[in-house]
Order: structure tokens, then sequence, then C-alpha cells
């Protein structure tokens, strides 16, 4: 194939992927963004002070059910971990909120299936219980009272959000929240989801299958099966987080590419390895450092690894032993296509729902230019304040620029050739 043919079918893989993947984004930050507005936090971190069963479990919901968005989780915890949380809970909150949430849940199933859809759940889950495990075990009293005067010195100073759900519920106040926070979302996450779409676009284009296969130690007729060699398996548990982290993308982003792994012969244990090693990118680890140190950053990403390969092992052999491990995978092709199908109709519906929640911020932006309190409006801000770093996100900005021109160039040249 031509270059510029297989550059703008990279192009339209990329925004096919999106495309397929639209009204799931829009339904999940919709639910997020309820969930974040009428929910108050604030009684949930007063049990979160401990190391037990309860307090992790706690901290594991309090994350499922916030921000899907790397930078955020991670200024949360900080935030969970300055107010009294104990370390264990923080990052316990840190796994969850990265790998339970539900927008991730969707498009998990709608890319790879239900069977990776119930690995994440069960496999998050378990992550959650053998880091805990780990840290217990290796806990450094010493190194984590050095991390909190660290979280204590780079903390800003936040109001608690003590309410009353049901009359936030009520008011069209609560749903202006909602409308607020459901941009808020999206303005943190678009820069990640679109360099992690157009990457795997081009990615499923011009890179082979017996890249991946080499890579992984797969081959077209072992890939995924109850058969494949110890070896293998461990081997692709063992490097899928080293592949996610020079990836430089987030959780969101990583599933097009997942895909695209799955699709090119990767077993299900790297696959589910490279899915959960959202946090071991090297911005988010650097972001930890800057929040607790770098020796309590590189603590947690090496009990983060040893998590995620235990994890995507146990997972793998639990599939074989039940009998339902996925053999093969989707179609790149249906996955990326355009059709007038129920995905068509969803995101019709995706925009008139973001149509509504525009409208609801504007309503709230104009009610607070005619107020001087604006109290409501710092409380949308603080939990979502994430402090990536300048200079990532410079760069991340001119890595945006240019995938934004590539994509225009892409498009015009497939607009020529029709």
């Amino acid at each position: 194939m031509p270059f510029f043919d297989q550059y703008a079918s990279g192009v339209m893989t990329a925004i096919g992927f999106f495309w397929n993947a639209l009204w799931a984004f829009v339904m999940g930050y919709a639910i997020s963004a309820a969930i974040q507005v009428f929910i108050p936090k604030k009684h949930l971190t007063r049990h979160m002070g401990n190391d037990g069963i309860h307090s992790i479990g706690l901290a594991s919901l309090f994350g499922a059910i916030s921000s899907s968005c790397s930078f955020a989780a991670l200024s949360a915890a900080r935030s969970l971990f300055q107010k009294g949380a104990h370390f264990i809970a923080t990052v316990a909150f840190m796994f969850a909120s990265t790998n339970l949430v539900i927008e991730l849940g969707v498009l998990i199933f709608l890319f790879l299936g239900w069977e990776y859809l119930a690995a994440e759940i069960a496999g998050g889950i378990l992550m959650i219980a053998i880091s805990t495990i780990l840290f217990r075990l290796t806990y450094p009293k010493s190194l984590i009272e050095k991390a909190k005067c660290h979280a204590d010195e780079a903390a800003r100073q936040e109001d608690d959000d003590d309410f009353d759900w049901k009359d936030r519920l009520f008011s069209i106040t609560g749903w202006q929240n909602v409308g607020n926070r459901f941009v808020m979302e999206w303005q943190m996450v678009w820069r990640e989801i679109l360099i992690g779409f157009t990457i795997a676009g081009f990615i499923a284009v011009f890179v082979p299958d017996h890249v991946w296969q080499t890579l992984f130690l797969a081959n077209d007729s072992t890939s995924n099966s109850a058969d494949l060699p110890f070896l293998t398996v461990l081997e692709n548990a063992v490097i899928a987080p080293f592949v996610a982290a020079a990836t430089f993308i987030g959780s969101m982003g990583n599933i097009p590419l997942a895909t695209v792994l799955s699709a090119g012969g990767v077993s299900f244990a790297g696959i589910m390895g490279f899915i959960y090693s959202d946090l071991m990118v090297p911005p988010l680890v650097r972001v930890n450092a800057r929040y607790y140190g770098w020796k309590t950053a590189l603590y947690i990403a090496g009990i983060m690894y040893i998590s995620i390969v235990v994890t995507a092992l146990t997972l793998h052999y639990s599939y074989v032993l039940i009998g339902i491990m996925p053999e093969g995978s989707r179609d790149i092709a249906e996955i990326s296509g355009f059709k007038i199908n129920y995905t068509f109709f969803l995101n019709l519906g995706a925009f008139g729902l973001t149509g509504m929640f525009l409208w609801l911020r504007r309503q709230k932006q104009h009610a607070a230019d005619q107020d001087d309190d604006h109290q409501d409006n710092s409380h949308d801000h603080h939990h979502h304040t994430h402090d990536d770093g300048g200079s990532i996100l410079s760069l991340k900005n001119i890595l945006v620029a240019g995938i934004l021109t590539a994509l225009a160039v892409g498009l015009v040249i497939k607009v020529f050739q029709m």
C-alpha cells in the first residue's frame, strides 16, 4: 500500500476508534460527574486512617467513583494522604481511580469484550489486595513519614465538601455543578485521549503484527490460547508494563492500543499487564516524586510493578482454568468502522447530552459572573487541580498540536482520494 494511502488509513482508523467510543466516553463522564457532585466525600476520608480491610475497601470504592484522569487521581490521592488517610489506603485509591472507574470499563467492553471487562474488575480488586500485602510486608515507616512531610509542603489549602446531597440533587445549582464537572473532566483528559487514539490508529496501520509477536514471543497459532508456554506468559506479563510506560499514555488512551496489541498476537496476560500499567508512565511517576519524594515514588512504582505482574499471571491462569480465555481479538476494521448502527444513534444522544451539560455549565458561569461569592465555583475546582508540571504540559501541548496537524493532513488526503 502506498505511503499516503496508509497515512490516510491511519487517520481514519484513529478517528474511527474515537467515533465508536464517543458515546461511552460521554456516558461514563456524565455518570462520574454526577457521582462526584452528589456524594459528599468528607465523610469517607474519616474512615481511611488505617490499613485495615474496611479502610482499604472504602478507599477503593472512593477511587472507583472518582475522576479517571490520572493526574487528577494523583492530586486527589495526595490530598487524602495529607488529610490523614493511611498511605496504603491512599495508594489503593490511586489504583482504583485509574482501573475501576465506569468509563474505563465501558471502553474495555466495547474494544476488547466482556472477558477483558470481567478481568479488569476482578484483577483491579486483586491488584489492590496484592499491593496491600506487599506494602504491609515492606512498609518503611521512616520513608512514609518523610513522604507525609513532603506532601504537607506540596499540598494546597482546600475546603472540605460538606453538604446535603438531597438538597443538591434536587436543585438547579447541583446539576449546574454536574455540567461544570463534566466539562472539566473532558478538559483534563482530551489530550490524553487524542494522543492515545491517534497513536493506536497509526500503529494499527503502520506496525506489522510480527513486531508485536517478536516482542511478546507470540505467534498467530498460540496467541491468547490455553496452551501458551509458561515462560511466554511470564515474559508477556513482565514486559507489558515497560511497553505501557514507553507510550506515555494514561488509562483511557491505552485501551485502543491494547486492542491493537491483542490483534497483533499478544497474550491475555500481556494485555492485562499493559492495561494496568497506566500509573507507571514516566510523567505520573514524576508527579508522585513531586508529591512524596523520589524514594517514595519509586517505592510505589516497584510495588505496583510486582502487583501488576502477579495479577496478570493470576488472571491468565484463572481464565485457563475456568475455560473462558478469549481466543483471538476483535477485528480492528470493525471497531474503527463508520456505520449507521446503534453506535450512530447513541452518539447522537451523546451530542445532545453534551449540549445540555454545556448549557448547564454556561448557566453556572453566568450566575457566578453576577455573584461576587465564588465559594461553590471554588468547590468544583479543588478536587481536580492536577499539577502535572509545566514542562510536561508544554511538551504534551506541542505533541497535541502536531497530532491535530497530522490528522488534518490525513483528512485532506482522504478527501482527494475520494
